[in-house]
């Protein structure tokens, strides 16, 4: 039996492309960027699958232009804002993701972007660097405290949660804002669910770990950064369109708040010449809260053991479109599905 043709559009770190090298006929994308939209779309007319990072816009012409053989796209993320899943779902295809593997290593991330941004290390390396280091001063570079400090953590899912579990070692006051409550941890961590407005306007720190969708699209808005306190500090390791970047950057120039830490912005990357890199209270990174290279193994050992599933006809179970799933079958089932369907997945700790 012929095996699957797979598109990557990026090299992957680790094992996996010599795991997926063993299980089908493999084309990777050869540049640093991404592939172009007519590319994917060639890609999505010739594949049984596709290998995608959120940086792939996974859109409706995509699917579109896929012929009946395209029967799983793999996101090597924990989000999927990056693909259209109505349309994959109108075509039954799969869509699945990489949650969890992530969420230590981006949480460890969190807290070093909140311990950065808080005691002002970014700029205090720039003012050594600058020779404008003449002598100590009691008022040079102060920052705020990290421990004993209020935490506002938006979002607590398993990012969130991780958060939280380091914010108690540092003895914070802990609020945070959820779709759902979540009691068991709020005895565990001695945190407080309480409404957006209030995390905004009584939290030292405010840590962004919110899906985007329609509801949280700009939720950091001009409102809410003027309900801050002038002492405190954003930082968004989520997603950059959470954030109205023109009201951030007015918020931190007229110092209605005291610093901003982004690993993630709308758009990725900035202009060279956008307003947000003249300043020097904030600390920009380029959206590596994942970047340990056990972990980013571990991602891509995931995408492409679900890949692999999907193409094998099992359910990997992280699927995005779940509702798809008997049509799935039923086009496996047409087709004749590929490989050995006795093969395994390889084991990805949580």
């Amino acid at each position: 039996m012929p095996q699957p043709r797979v598109f990557i559009t990026r090299h992957l770190p680790g094992p996996a492309l010599d795991f997926l090298k063993e299980k089908c006929r493999l084309e990777v994308w050869p540049g640093e960027l991404p592939p172009p939209p007519p590319e994917l779309r060639r890609q999505a007319a010739i594949s049984d699958g596709i290998l995608t990072l959120l940086t792939d816009a996974v859109d409706r012409p995509l699917f579109g232009a896929a012929s009946d053989r395209l029967r799983v796209v793999s996101n090597m993320a924990t989000g999927y804002d990056n693909i259209d899943v109505k349309a994959a779902t109108e075509h039954a295809v799969l869509i699945t993701r990489t949650p969890g593997v992530l969420s230590e290593t981006t949480a460890d991330f969190a807290f070093a972007l909140i311990l950065v941004v808080a005691r002002r290390v970014v700029e205090a390396d720039r003012y050594v660097r600058h020779g404008r280091w003449q002598t100590w001063g009691p008022e040079t570079l102060l920052g705020c405290d990290v421990h004993d400090a209020t935490l506002g953590i938006v979002g607590m899912g398993g990012i969130g949660r991780q958060v939280a579990r380091r914010a108690r070692g540092f003895g914070m006051r802990i609020f945070y804002n959820s779709r759902t409550a979540k009691p068991g941890l709020e005895r565990r961590y001695r945190m407080q669910l309480v409404d957006l407005d209030r995390v905004f306007a009584e939290s030292d720190i405010i840590t962004l770990h919110a899906p985007l969708n329609p509801e949280t699209r700009g939720m950091v808005n001009q409102g809410r950064l003027r309900l801050m306190k002038p002492s405190a500090v954003l930082v968004n390791t989520a997603r950059g369109p959470l954030v109205d970047h023109a009201a951030l950057h007015a918020a931190l120039k007229e110092g209605r708040i005291a610093g901003a830490a982004l690993d993630v912005t709308d758009p990725e990357p900035l202009p060279a010449d956008h307003p947000l890199l003249s300043l020097e209270n904030v600390v920009l990174t380029p959206h590596i809260a994942s970047a340990s290279i056990a972990t980013r193994s571990r991602m891509a050992m995931l995408a492409a053991g679900q890949l692999v599933e999907a193409l094998e006809g099992r359910p990997p179970r992280n699927v995005v479109n779940p509702s798809v799933i008997p049509r799935w079958r039923e086009r496996m089932r047409e087709s004749g599905g590929y490989g050995q369907k006795s093969a395994e997945m390889p084991f990805i700790s949580p």
